[in-house]
């Protein structure tokens, strides 16, 4: 009962803020792997949140699972897998069946009999409560910066974001550009089509390299913003 999969989780939200990068997960499992005399089927590497189904990789390998390509899975912690029910419930259900046979994790010490399982249960719901606890206390974080009278979320074009005083600050480099925009299109001789052309001469693009939509325009021109207020759910 050796040949398992390596499965290695990192997102960019939050929730794994404190989780160790995608190479210091692989090398601690190589490590433990050597340790357990495991056998690695296939190093498999996901950079999603677990927080919702639909990991593409996860549920391959699931699949592949139930085909019989491995006996289990190898993992950093239990949160790697599942942190909601559904994800959490699967990878009890196929260890009820018999499919996964072994789950093995350099943090958590878990046997394939009752008691396991439902230590393993109980590790997938503090996962997902510690989620829910995050989702809700940043919510509440931005209520309140809302009640401040605080714009709780990215800047729009010519302001900054600055996270040293978590306040929003003006861009000195694209506000001038930005305030042009608005003084060419009062005149009523610029459309949202030459304001992208504009933009663009500017330097003002997508993440793509591509001009600024005319809905990306038309946004610009009637977010309250830029006169001081702000809307907010």
């Amino acid at each position: 009962m050796n040949n398992l999969f390596l499965y290695a989780r990192k997102s960019t939200d939050v929730e794994d803020k404190q989780v160790l990068s995608i190479d210091a997960q692989l090398n601690e499992l190589r490590e433990f792997a050597k340790r357990e005399h495991v056998t690695i089927t296939a190093e498999l590497i996901e950079k999603q949140s677990a927080k919702a189904p639909g990991r593409p990789i996860f549920n391959d390998m699931l699949t592949r699972l139930e085909a019989g390509e491995a006996e289990g899975i190898l993992a950093w912690h239990p949160d790697r897998l599942a942190r909601n029910s559904i994800d959490g419930g699967r990878i009890i259900y196929l260890l009820d069946t018999d499919i996964i046979r072994a789950l093995k994790f350099p943090t958590f010490r878990f046997e394939p009999d009752p008691q396991g399982k439902f230590m393993l249960s109980i590790m997938f719901g503090q996962s997902k409560y510690y989620v829910d606890s995050l989702s809700e206390n940043t919510k509440r974080g931005l209520r309140e910066k809302v009640r401040r009278g605080e714009y709780p979320g990215p800047a729009p074009l010519g302001y900054l974001n600055d996270y040293s005083t978590k306040k929003i600050i003006v861009d000195r480099e694209r506000a001038p550009i930005v305030r042009e925009a608005f003084e060419r299109y009062a005149t009523e001789k610029e459309t949202h089509e030459t304001l992208r052309a504009f933009f663009a001469r500017h330097g003002i693009l997508t993440c793509n390299g591509k001009q600024l939509a005319k809905f990306t325009i038309s946004q610009l021109l009637s977010n309250p913003f830029y006169y001081g207020h702000f809307r907010y759910a």
